[in-house]
């Protein structure tokens, strides 16, 4: 069965909506597919328009931004600290936006959609002095 991002059948009420149509193409939704820890993999999506998406579907390595010297460096993911969308993600090595992960040159959080980008981003947590 697809994933339906229409209206609903009922109103914040709780009272019935009588929809004047049937589902669209348009408003079907992608399945849950997570990044995780691992070799390199990008799964390609067509959207609206004939444009594209990549999902990133596995990731070994990561590009960290270094706020003090401004620089970036591709850097190799250890593994992930937190997530805060899901505490379950963390046991599954899974990334999210958000996500803090534990990479060579220290903890870096992720600031790409990584299901939506195709690319991982992150950027250098400063160690509290």
């Amino acid at each position: 069965m697809a994933i339906w991002q229409g209206r609903p059948k009922r109103k914040s009420s709780g009272g019935r909506l009588r929809l004047a149509r049937k589902k669209r193409k348009f408003e079907i939704g992608r399945e849950k597919q997570f990044t995780r820890l691992g070799a390199r993999k990008v799964k390609m999506y067509r959207t609206k328009g004939a444009n594209s998406k990549a999902r990133l579907l596995l990731v070994d390595a990561i590009n960290v931004v270094d706020p003090k010297t401004n620089t970036v460096k591709r850097t190799k993911i250890l593994t992930v600290k937190t997530n805060p969308s899901n505490p379950n993600f963390v046991q599954r090595n899974i990334m999210t936006k958000g996500a803090t992960v534990m990479t060579e040159f220290g903890e870096a959080v992720i600031t790409s959609r990584c299901g939506q980008d195709g690319v991982a981003n992150a950027r250098l947590l400063q160690p509290e002095q």
